[in-house]
């Protein structure tokens, strides 16, 4: 029998969302040849871990392939700017090397914090790939004694 001519009411919703679906990945396809796809240039940036410890936020930051001088830390605005470059040290022109998937080039992170810090007692270290940043919470009272004047 003929699709298109079973009354719209009767064909399953799931079954005409998943042919639309088909139909718009066969379009896409046609319009971005795979090759396009496969080589385009994606921005990065450094994955992140945020965690509270003690008393202090720590993050802990992904960063394969870049030197601690080539990294730049800063705390402001209740945020921690992450940025710097990962630099290639040699081009490879060798006749059998079809895909590079290492990221490298410069990169900016800006991590919002969850809690006030003391931003003056910041600590940071950068071994084999991770950098480390530990940053103390700034104590907030939880009960203020008021004076009657």
């Amino acid at each position: 029998m003929d699709r298109r001519l079973i009354p719209a009411f009767a064909i399953s919703p799931l079954r005409e969302l998943a042919r639309l679906e088909n139909e718009i990945n066969r379009l896409f396809k046609e319009l971005v040849p795979e090759e396009k796809v496969e080589t385009q240039v994606v921005a990065w940036s450094p994955r992140v871990d945020v965690y509270e410890k003690d008393s202090n936020i720590v993050i802990e930051a992904e960063i394969p392939g870049a030197k601690k001088e080539d990294i730049e830390v800063k705390v402001k605005d209740n945020a921690v700017v992450v940025k710097g470059e990962v630099k290639r040290e040699e081009e490879k022109k060798e006749e059998n090397y079809y895909r590079s998937e290492r990221f490298y080039g410069k990169f900016e992170r800006v991590l919002p914090l969850p809690t006030d810090v003391k931003v003056e007692e910041a600590k940071a270290t950068f071994e084999n790939g991770i950098l480390k940043l530990t940053i103390p919470k700034a104590t907030q009272e939880k009960e203020v004694k008021v004076e009657i004047a």
